[in-house]
């Protein structure tokens, strides 16, 4: 049986006429920069995310750079990211010319530490960028004290969260100051190519970012400040517009699959259990354990990916690759060890439990399309690994 790590076909299957008429419709009327369709998607996200602004911009990576901008990021101020994470979180700070200041990550939700947050905090920080970690909120309510305490400000890195409620119900890039979102088509809401969203609440900070968007031009050709082109394409919010309303249906889908894994792997006896790191677990499976769990919120940890930690890890990869099972390692060198960082100054071990889920995890397949045969052979490959 193959289990592809992702399959995005049979969702465009699903809504080939809708998108195929959104597609031909941008085209007809050959307006693809700004304009209707991503006046019209803007509208729309602030009103599934409850938030007073959202701007389409061109990919995760760059919202992430247009917050920093909108900020007035500069050389000699430090930016806390946690070690462990795409590289884009710590790469659009030294883009800037200023210091990505690394920090521990949970080890139940791989998120980042708060108490490790607090700890690294100088006279020199000016922001903080926690990171919702494959479709978990980080916990938003101590790292906002935190940061309000000390005056910095909160960019929020939902790239993989899109559609997540934190324990309040709030949604993930709405309670910090900035929220920065990827449509990357492997998401769960992704268009076809790169394109991303910036949310604020803050009147002040939406005009600096709409602005800067545009090469920090305003009006046309006239320029107090340098921004630069991270406009969305119409295109991609056309897409994105006709994918919206499913997107509640595919998380629950995600979630759905990520709780028959759980079922099986413990119904296997391979399930380390959820909650508890052992670094020293042999011939078992440490499961992604769901936090923010709370009657009436509607995704609480919306599986970008799924995410296990398992000893002999590249072993086992090979094992399920050999039997046509997709796999990925999200992400195998922290930035303490990446070269680019090394004058950071850090050493192997600084950040134990980084290392070990760089060194453990592996992504299995948890798109909304996969069958229950499809699920139950991927622990059933699991089993024979260890039964070798």
């Amino acid at each position: 049986m193959r289990v592809p790590l992702l399959d995005l076909k049979p969702q465009y299957q699903s809504l080939k006429k809708e998108l195929d008429e959104a597609i031909i419709k941008v085209a007809e009327s050959q307006y693809f920069i700004l304009g209707p369709e991503v006046t019209g998607m803007e509208k729309e996200f602030c009103e599934y995310l409850d938030c007073k602004h959202a701007l389409g911009v061109s990919s995760g990576t760059d919202a992430l750079l247009l917050a920093l901008m909108a900020i007035d990021i500069k050389p000699g101020d430090e930016v806390i990211v946690p070690t462990y994470s795409f590289f884009a979180t710590a790469g659009v700070v030294s883009r800037l010319n200023a210091t990505p200041v690394l920090i521990e990550n949970d080890p139940i939700t791989f998120n980042m530490d708060p108490k490790d947050f607090e700890k690294k905090i100088t006279s020199n920080t000016k922001a903080v960028i926690p990171v919702h970690l494959y479709g978990q909120s980080a916990d938003l309510d101590e790292i906002v004290k935190i940061a309000k305490a000390h005056n910095i400000i909160v960019i929020e890195d939902a790239a993989q969260a899109i559609g997540t409620q934190y324990k309040d119900g709030r949604f993930v890039g709405t309670v910090g100051d900035i929220g920065c979102f990827s449509f990357f088509p492997s998401k769960n809401l992704g268009c076809y190519g790169d394109g991303g969203l910036v949310t604020t609440n803050n009147d002040d900070l939406a005009k600096i970012l709409t602005i800067k968007r545009v090469h920090g031009g305003e009006p046309k050709y006239y320029h107090k400040v340098i921004g630069g082109n991270f406009r969305i394409d119409a295109l991609q919010a056309a897409v994105l517009r006709v994918k919206l309303p499913h997107l509640d249906n595919w998380s629950e889908k995600r979630r759905h699959n990520a709780n028959r894994y759980t079922q099986l792997f413990v119904e296997a006896g391979l399930a380390e259990g959820t909650g508890k790191i052992n670094f020293d677990a042999k011939n078992s499976v440490l499961l992604p354990k769901a936090v923010y769990e709370k009657s009436g919120v509607k995704n609480y940890h919306i599986y970008n990916q799924y995410i296990v930690r398992v000893d002999k890890r590249d072993e086992m990869r090979e094992f399920l690759t050999k039997n046509e099972i997709g796999t990925e390692i999200y992400y195998p060198v922290p930035f303490h060890l990446q070269e680019c960082f090394k004058e950071l100054g850090h050493k192997k071990g600084d950040f134990p439990i980084s290392e070990f889920s760089a060194d453990k995890s592996l992504a299995l397949p948890i798109y909304p399309e996969l069958s229950d045969e499809q699920l139950i052979f991927v622990v059933e490959t699991f089993k024979k690994f260890f039964n070798q």
